[in-house]
Formats: structure tokens, sequence, C-alpha cells
């Protein structure tokens, strides 16, 4: 789908901005079916990649993307309470995930904290506006959603510093506002998600437009509202 292929996108390159050297170790909290991790493999096969899901089936669909990759590198478990050792990874990468039900927001974020090492980077893709709750919404469980100032806000009383940010999918928006005023304003569990197949050529177009705002915000180019929120952090 267009609006993944854009997420992912645009993770890479804030990945990629981030100069992690060889052996760099990088944790995607909440990896779903595993098509970041898939990408960043092909991209950086010499980054030490793990990924944590709390939903058993989805994880060994991402393990089954990463063949001949250790198999303990893909933990099943709930970013609230996560597996691993303080310290544990130079990067945490968490898109969409802090916003679910089933998270313990501080929890969740006091957990990123004690996993990253002194000086290592949380990377957090969140969904945008309140007001802009729907049946999709409610159909993957997402119980919040953020402005660019109450994440920060979120993120620098969990104690980290150096937060940056900002909105994207902000040409689309227009758009998501018109659906969602008219088609996906019902908020009942019966509501459908946003998340299904597009014709090809819709499919097509909505990335190019991603694509675009992405190469408006290189020129410095950059619209005060949008679909998502980005967030990228500092551990003291």
């Amino acid at each position: 789908m267009w609006w993944y292929r854009a997420l992912h996108a645009r993770l890479l390159r804030r990945i990629a901005r981030l100069g992690l050297p060889p052996g760099a170790r990088l944790l995607d909290a909440g990896c779903g079916t595993g098509g970041l991790l898939a990408r960043l493999t092909a991209q950086r096969p010499d980054l030490d990649l793990q990924g944590l899901e709390y939903d058993a089936e989805a994880a060994a669909l991402a393990r089954s993307k990463l063949p001949g990759r250790d198999p303990g590198k893909l933990q099943v478990g709930s970013v609230n309470a996560m597996p691993y050792g303080g310290g544990a990874f130079d990067v945490i990468v968490s898109a969409d995930v802090l916003c679910h039900a089933a998270v313990d927001e501080p929890a969740a974020l006091a957990e990123f904290l004690r996993c990253l090492t002194p000086g290592g980077t949380l990377l957090l893709n969140l969904p945008a506006y309140q007001w802009m709750a729907s049946a999709h919404d409610a159909h993957v469980h997402n119980k919040r959603r953020y402005t660019l100032g109450l994440a920060r806000d979120r993120l620098a009383a969990a104690g980290f510093t150096c937060i940056s940010g900002g909105y994207w999918n902000s040409l689309l928006f227009p758009l998501m506002l018109l659906h969602r005023l008219t088609a996906g304003k019902e908020k009942s569990e019966g509501g459908g998600s946003d998340v299904k197949p597009f014709p090809a050529w819709q499919d097509r177009l909505f990335y190019a437009v991603t694509v675009l705002e992405q190469r408006l915000a290189d020129l410095g180019l950059h619209l005060p509202f949008g679909g998502s929120v980005w967030i990228e952090a500092k551990k003291p």
C-alpha cells in the first residue's frame, strides 16, 4: 500500500541521516509483519537489526521475510515491558505503536529510554489529531492521536532530550479530512479500516504525492499540518 511505502521511505531516510556505523544495534519496536526490517536488511545488512512484535502471527510472518537471520532477533513481546537489557540499542524505531489501546504510554516511553544506549536515538511515527479519530482507529485499536506539541511534551516528560519533529502526509491531508467528514466519522467497532487495496493508478498517484512532498521538504518547505507526526529524540 502507498502509505506503508511512504512511511518506510521516510524512516529509512531518517535512519540513513544518523550515519550509523557497521554493527550498530537497531530495534523496530512493534515491527508488525516485518516490512521495514526487510527493507533495512536490504539497505544496511551490516546493522544488528532486531524486531519486537506483540502479535505472534505477525511476528512469524516477519521472520519469514528475513531468511537466514537469527530467529532470536525477532521477539514476541510488548513495548510496555521489553525483553531487553538496559542500553541494548543505539536506535529504536516505533511506527504507530504508542497510539495503540494496549500500550501504556508512560511505561512504553520509559522502556524506550531504558533500552537505548546513552546518546541513542528514538524515531517515532504517530497518527495526528485526536479529532481525526474514526472507524479506522476503532478497527485497528488506536486510542490516541497526537499533535506535534503534545508528542514533544510527552517525550520531554519521559526524559528525552534534543526532541525534533514535524508533520507529514500534508499534501494529501485535505483528502483525508474530506474522507473523515463524510465516510469515516463512524466510530463503532463494526467500522472498517482505511488500509485496503487501492486501484493501481490511485496507489501510484498517492505515493507520487508523498514523494513530491518529501522533495519540497528537502527544499525547506514544511507544512504545519498533516496526517502523521514524526519525532526524533535522544536519550541523554
